[in-house]
């Protein structure tokens, strides 16, 4: 049975840190794409960042210098460090993996004073 479990999430205000992450279960974690998203309620899910099997990242223009994505193979784990969250960062974070795709349940996020 495939299982992403993402976890980390919570209540920060501005300009904190939070770590996300996301243990997969049931699938060849080392050979898959890895990837976050993020989802605010009546809007579309949108890419945040990847990290392929080499370990290669993209980000959104949106995140860039602020949040790092990394795996641990070993662990099945995937991360996503997110540093200096602004209230614009308040979705909810989802992680995903290819091929084929799968997605986690989600994790809250919220950036508030």
């Amino acid at each position: 049975q495939v299982q992403l479990v993402e976890s980390g999430g919570g209540l920060v205000q501005p300009g904190g840190s939070l770590r996300l992450s996301c243990a997969a279960s049931g699938i060849s974690f080392s050979s898959n794409v890895m990837a976050w998203y993020r989802q605010a309620p009546g809007k579309q899910r949108e890419f945040v960042t990847s990290i392929n099997r080499s370990s290669t990242t993209k980000y959104a223009d949106s995140v860039k210098g602020r949040f790092t994505i990394s795996r641990d193979n070993a662990k099945n784990t995937l991360y996503l460090q997110m540093n200096s969250l602004k209230p614009e960062d308040t979705d909810v974070y989802y992680c995903f993996a290819f091929p084929p795709p799968r997605w986690g349940q989600g994790t809250q996020v919220t950036v508030s004073s």
